[in-house]
């Protein structure tokens, strides 16, 4: 009898301590070095009608965790990828009690007329877009120990994206009403609600963006999610890229390091220029890096023809300032992205949108996360039935000769 006794005493205190527990909210997760944070997307194929499997998705996860990785972000839920993840995250847990993984779930906006043949209409905004919304919701009701975060559109108010970009306050309207089903107890209250939207659409760049509505975005979201892509700049806006005049005849590997710097610099800039915007309205908010990337291939403005930003040594050099930098900040950085995706420039299979991932279609580690294949984290794991290995077999040597130096001041271009 009083083995039954302290048996049950013992069953108490145990389940006390479960309840006991505290959940992990985004507030614990961002801005925290050991909650690494990924943009993912598994497609394998050069079309989205391939869905990845479950079973694939449970794969991807078991990569992004050995590497570090806590905190996924997601694009829409108009497509199955999303739920299937959720399921396969779900999945991972109640297998391994001790797997942990979290996401930053997106919901896609659009205007009126968006990807389609008709003149978008940039005032209005799509009527797919509350279905979106109310997935997302369903989603985050679901599974409230995964999703911590609901992104209300992605890059949906930048206007270089002219196919579909909306006004600030179609995000807004979006946001308030997932803050108040929050506050209403229709959503959990340490769910954290933003938009993922280009440096310039938080009001960091020109002007034009700086509206009333914006104001009360900043006001609404919980944080601030920008992007920051010193890739396209080396375009766009290349005078930081160039060699400097007088550095013409240093070593290359030098040259390349000095870019790889100024670039991370620049990166810098465009998130202080966001601080600093919401800094003078008098909004305290925390800001974090949505998107952040770097292409390894490119056969358009950032291959060998211009600018000369992509490739693996490049990216590489990237993702180590960009980790040293945000991880001794206090940033969460959502790297773009975890695993290249053909079906981002299908016609292309050389453009750079299809080539920003850590890990290519064969299974191959880049050589920004040659490091970690040699620490041995990816053995026993597989993508596709392959084990991890890395790209050039490892030869630094055969790497770099692959690698062009920036160009020059001389050499600039226009666009």
């Amino acid at each position: 009898m009083l083995k039954l006794k302290s048996f049950i005493s013992l069953l108490i205190f145990v389940m006390m301590l479960g309840c006991n527990k505290k959940s992990i909210t985004a507030a614990d997760i961002l801005g925290n070095p050991n909650y690494l944070a990924i943009s993912y997307g598994g497609y394998r194929h050069d079309t989205r009608d391939i869905q990845p499997t479950i079973a694939e998705l449970k794969d991807d996860m078991k990569l992004l965790s050995a590497m570090g990785i806590k905190l996924l972000r997601t694009y829409n839920v108009q497509l199955q990828q999303a739920s299937n993840l959720l399921k396969a995250i779900k999945q991972l847990k109640e297998e391994n009690s001790n797997f942990e993984m979290y996401v930053m779930l997106g919901a896609w906006i659009d205007c009126q007329n968006a990807w389609t043949d008709k003149t978008p209409n940039h005032d209005i905004e799509s009527e797919q877009n509350a279905g979106e919304i109310a997935r997302a919701v369903a989603l985050a009701k679901q599974y409230p120990d995964i999703v911590k975060i609901i992104a209300v559109g992605n890059e949906a108010m930048v206007h270089w994206a002219t196919n579909y970009f909306v006004q600030p306050k179609v995000i807004l309207k979006w946001v308030n009403h997932l803050q108040d089903l929050k506050n209403q107890g229709d959503l959990p209250k340490d769910l954290w609600i933003t938009s993922s939207d280009d440096f310039s659409s938080w009001g960091g760049g020109d002007p034009t963006y700086h509206t009333p509505d914006l104001e009360k975005l900043i006001k609404a979201v919980d944080y601030i999610s920008m992007h920051t892509y010193p890739m396209h700049n080396t375009y766009y806006n290349p005078e930081f890229w160039l060699i400097p005049n007088g550095k013409e005849h240093t070593p290359k590997e030098e040259q390349v390091k000095a870019a790889m710097y100024r670039a991370l610099e620049f990166a810098k800039m465009q998130y202080d220029s966001v601080f600093n915007y919401v800094k003078s309205l008098g909004i305290n908010k925390p800001i974090h890096i949505g998107e952040t990337g770097w292409a390894t291939t490119s056969n358009g403005h950032y291959g060998k023809n211009l600018s000369r930003a992509a490739d693996e040594y490049k990216s590489g050099l990237y993702y180590k300032l960009m980790r040293e930098w945000t991880n001794t900040s206090g940033i969460s950085c959502f790297y773009f992205e975890a695993f290249d995706e053909p079906w981002k420039d299908a016609k292309n299979p050389n453009g750079s949108e299809n080539h920003f991932g850590l890990i290519n279609l064969n299974g191959q580690a880049k050589y920004a996360i040659w490091d970690l294949v040699d620490k041995g984290i990816f053995n026993g794991l597989t993508r596709d039935g392959q084990p991890i290995t890395k790209t050039y077999n490892g030869r630094f040597n055969d790497l770099i000769k692959t690698v062009e130096a920036p160009p020059k001041v001389s050499e600039m271009w226009t666009h």
